[in-house]
């Protein structure tokens, strides 16, 4: 499949990573089709070309920015979907479109999660639901939080296609002065690795509440690396190095920085806050809640016995109302 030169992509969603893609593609002199569903923002992007909710500092002047209140529509007059809504909204977000509606387009996912109920992939749902054929699906993935993308410092995506051509295709319509493309053919690899990494940096975020330094931190992110390659080898091998940037650069970015959702939410179960409680105060959805469950559904559908201690340990704090504490002492003799 080869894209034209005037390609025009329709971005679903309008948070902080949506808000993100939307400057990178626009900036970059694509026509960019945004359905905005929250009328809120909507009608102060039409009037003013900045997100009142989400990296505010960012000003839209693009004339190939086009501001939709219609999804079907957005995806109609678009060569590319790109879905950047946080996964536990995607099914009614995306409730409005037809099965056939993304026949001959290209749909690309920078959605770091899993859908509710079903536990699927996006790649997965969007294949399943709308039988779309996997050439045609694609991610967008790594070490990149919408912040640092507004501030314009330098980051690597990765593009990822089972056509490692299309994926350079798609990474030139985001290659800039601050973004560098990597491509891939691991679709299943980047989209679990996306997953897992936000359970992690919730266990970093627990554990540095409780007053373990960075020592003991770079130990439990070094067993998280290895849970996450077992993982994803128990469930499907590929060629596939987890120190690439896309899974081991986008696990400690998620970990250690300032504007992790995930490591925040963390912080605060750690503190003693209740999952409703951490949810209610944060602007923000931390993928990792709803990660942690799926991969003990993944596991339970897959028959895998591999051992899991963090996984598991989130899970237990997070829906089984363990004490945090002694959880996180329970593994302490499984790391090495």
């Amino acid at each position: 499949m080869n894209l034209t030169p005037n390609v025009s992509i329709a971005v679903i969603g309008c948070g902080s990573w949506a808000t993100a893609q939307v400057k990178i593609l626009s900036e970059n002199h694509n026509t960019v089709n945004w359905y905005v569903h929250d009328e809120k923002i909507r009608v102060h992007l039409l009037k003013h070309r900045s997100n009142p909710e989400f990296i505010t500092q960012v000003h839209f002047s693009s004339k190939k920015l086009n501001i939709y209140d219609d999804i079907c529509k957005a995806v109609a007059d678009s060569d590319i979907v790109l879905l950047a809504t946080p996964s536990p909204y995607i099914k009614s977000v995306m409730a409005p479109l037809e099965h056939n509606c993304f026949d001959g387009k290209i749909v690309l996912s920078a959605i770091k999660g899993i859908t509710p109920d079903d536990y699927l992939t996006i790649a997965e749902y969007i294949n399943r639901t709308y039988n779309l054929p996997f050439d045609q699906i694609g991610i967008v993935s790594g070490p990149c939080h919408a912040e640092e993308v507004a501030l314009e410092r330098l980051s690597y995506l990765t593009i990822v296609f089972k056509d490692e051509e299309l994926a350079a295709q798609v990474g030139k319509l985001y290659h800039n002065s601050y973004i560098n493309i990597v491509t891939s053919r691991d679709i299943y690899g980047v989209e679990y690795g996306a997953v897992l990494k936000n359970i992690y940096a919730i266990a970093i975020g627990v554990c540095h509440s409780m007053g373990y330094g960075d020592n003991f931190i770079a130990v439990l992110i070094s067993n998280a690396t290895r849970e996450m390659d077992n993982f994803m080898n128990a469930t499907y091998t590929a060629p596939r190095n987890v120190q690439d940037s896309v899974y081991l650069g986008d696990l400690l970015v998620t970990c250690y920085s300032q504007f992790s959702r995930n490591r925040t939410f963390g912080l605060m179960i750690g503190k003693g806050y209740s999952v409703r409680a951490a949810q209610m105060e944060m602007n923000m959805v931390a993928e990792g809640y709803y990660a942690t469950a799926c991969i003990q559904k993944v596991k339970e559908r897959c028959d895998i016995s591999i051992e899991m201690p963090i996984a598991d340990a989130m899970y237990a704090i997070l829906y089984l109302n363990k004490d945090a504490r002694t959880e996180i002492k329970r593994i302490l003799r499984k790391l090495r």
